[in-house]
């Protein structure tokens, strides 16, 4: 049996640590950051956890 393709988009949006947490990119930190304040630009450049149900299908998703 071929071994199972790891889901492409899902690599490029999350990654897993070394403790096997699922850690995302915020968003909001394309464009328009003029008008946000650096207090909050510092926030949203933070990644997020993901926890719960998203994080256990993205990890199957990722064959993790």
């Amino acid at each position: 049996m071929p071994k199972m393709k790891t889901n492409s988009a899902a690599s490029k949006r999350v990654r897993i640590t070394g403790s096997g947490k699922v850690m995302q990119v915020g968003s909001a930190m394309r464009h328009n950051l003029e008008h946000k304040s650096a207090r909050k630009r510092r926030a949203l450049s933070a990644d997020a956890v993901l926890r719960g149900g998203q994080a256990k299908k993205l990890k199957q998703l990722l064959q993790k």
